[in-house]
């Protein structure tokens, strides 16, 4: 029998762990730890929060240091084959919120959303709400868009650990909300699954790729098109990036691995 509290294996893709994992494991983690009222948290890694960390050292510990880093990029679950991890699957923060969701449902495990938007918030809760009428929503807040002061801080960490919420959904965009989780460990009594454009897709208020274009990891290219002033540096500036020093970490001209 699987050991549900088993680390799983992975990799350090420039620097950052990644894990080697599926969505029937990662939920399987996550319930676990929500069932035993767990504080922990979980990265869904991609492109953009692989170079966030090679370019910072603090950073990089945050996401080395979460209970779990799923390969949401594709990229990332091509880069974990190379590497030797054989039939990695990508672990897509939107769908793992759907499978969570769904297994938190049928186990009465309530759930909780933090971050967002008003609107994306009151969307991505009615939307799931429809597809799984036995979610237990505790708690749903939109912070405001600036630094908490820490009277409000502790108001809210109060609120959710009151509310009986055993996990959390994030959506606070990459870095913030990686950052907050892990400054929220042990503090929040539930399991942090940094989501972030999870919740702009499921309210519908963003578009996703066309599945073809996911399945060839183009997914940025269709984001690119989307958004493009908000997205434009971190697609044309950090993918070439990306593929560079994963190319030297393949053939060995420079070592990545456990940088701290």
């Amino acid at each position: 029998m699987v050991n549900p509290n088993a680390m799983p294996s992975h990799r350090y893709i420039l620097g950052m762990r990644v894990d080697a994992t599926s969505y029937e494991d990662a939920t399987r983690q996550i319930l676990s730890w929500a069932k035993g009222r767990e504080s922990r948290y979980v990265c869904a890694a991609n492109v953009h929060m692989t170079m966030e960390s090679f370019d910072s050292a603090e950073f990089r510990r945050v996401v080395n240091g979460a209970d779990l880093v799923t390969p949401d990029g594709v990229p990332l679950v091509w880069t974990l084959r190379l590497l030797g991890v054989q039939g990695q699957t990508r672990v897509y923060g939107p769908d793992l919120t759907v499978h969570v969701v769904q297994a938190a449902a049928n186990a009465g495990v309530p759930v909780g959303f933090f971050g967002g938007t008003p609107e994306a918030l009151r969307g991505i809760v009615q939307n799931l709400e429809t597809r799984f009428p036995a979610m237990q929503v505790a708690y749903a807040f939109s912070p405001p868009f600036r630094p908490l002061t820490p009277e409000e801080d502790d108001e809210i960490v109060a609120q959710i650990n009151t509310s009986g919420a055993r996990i959390l959904f994030v959506g606070l965009g990459c870095p913030k909300q990686e950052r907050w989780m892990a400054e929220h460990l042990g503090r929040i009594q539930a399991v942090m699954l940094g989501v972030g454009a999870a919740f702009d897709f499921h309210a519908g208020t963003i578009r996703q790729a066309p599945s073809w274009m996911q399945r060839s990891g183009l997914e940025w290219l269709f984001r690119l098109i989307v958004e493009p002033k908000r997205l434009w540096r971190r697609y044309l500036v950090n993918n070439p990036r990306f593929v560079v020093n994963v190319l030297l970490q393949l053939s060995g001209l420079k070592q990545y691995s456990a940088m701290q």
